[in-house]
């Protein structure tokens, strides 16, 4: 019995130090997200650079074993491609990014953008003829390359730390998007050994150093090369990358809000004409 109350003691005082060591992160930041209202969309051009950023930068030790090459480039993708036809020459061309009036979808098998991103990643995979492990080009289905063969090999190459799989991390995560853009903004200079102060990580310290450099990415469409900039941006990828079909799923709640508040008024009218001569 005695034994039995001890155990329960030290679960409780656990539990008492973990809620204690969360109460201590700072609330993150409410950044203002343009897919954060009811009716909002992704930026597609901030999407396509997070995902630089993660390709640069956090697939080094972060997986994203959920997705595959093909999804970026498939509709609602930050690489979907569209035949635009011009209006003046009557040519037409392939474009990243859906048009403002008409084109038409580009399978992602003859996306020459999604190839060339897969074709850039060296996957592992077994030789057909020889059956021998070998290296070779990434195709477009193929998943995201890991970074590590096994999570052995992944705490080894940090510390002892397990680098979280960032496929749904914004849904993963209290706060979301907003979570992980003040994580990665949120370190204070502070280190511990191999812990590294975060004012947003429970307990304050975490074992992830701090990834984000300023000017270590190189944007091309000339956005501010900021820290503040990179964190902002791959966390809109890993929102998109966690759902990416909340455009969709908006357009046809809206589609469906219409119809019901349709509906109850033509309800209301039928109710007034069939009871209109009855007393109540």
């Amino acid at each position: 019995m005695l034994r039995a109350l001890s155990v329960v003691a030290a679960i409780g005082i656990g539990a008492l130090g973990v809620a204690f060591a969360a109460g201590e992160a700072e609330h993150p930041h409410n950044y203002p997200y343009s897919f954060d209202s009811p009716v909002g969309g992704y930026d597609m051009a901030q999407v396509q650079r997070g995902f630089q950023v993660y390709n640069q930068v956090c697939a080094a030790c972060h997986g994203m074993d959920h997705l595959a090459y093909r999804h970026l480039g498939e509709e609602g993708g930050p690489f979907a491609a569209y035949n635009v036809r011009d209006h003046e020459t009557g040519e037409e061309k392939m474009q990243v990014g859906r048009p403002e009036h008409g084109g038409l979808f580009v399978d992602v098998v003859d996306n020459p953008w999604v190839r060339s991103i897969a074709e850039s990643h060296t996957i592992s995979d077994v030789d057909p003829n020889s059956g021998q492990l070998t290296d070779r080009p990434g195709r477009i289905s193929d998943h995201f390359r890991r970074p590590f063969p096994n999570e052995i090999a992944a705490r080894a190459s940090n510390g002892g730390a397990y680098p979280p799989d960032l496929s749904v991390i914004t849904s993963a995560r209290h706060g979301g998007a907003d979570y992980i853009r003040s994580l990665l903004v949120g370190y204070d200079g502070h280190n511990e050994g191999a812990l590294y102060g975060n004012l947003y990580f429970p307990g304050g310290m975490i074992a992830m150093p701090p990834p984000l450099v300023e000017g270590a990415v190189s944007y091309a469409d000339g956005t501010a090369t900021t820290v503040e900039q990179y964190a902002t941006d791959v966390s809109a990828y890993l929102q998109w990358a966690a759902d990416p079909h909340m455009e969709q799923r908006k357009r046809t709640g809206i589609v469906v809000l219409a119809f019901l508040i349709a509906l109850a008024g033509l309800m209301w009218l039928a109710y007034k004409t069939i009871w209109r001569t009855e007393a109540h």
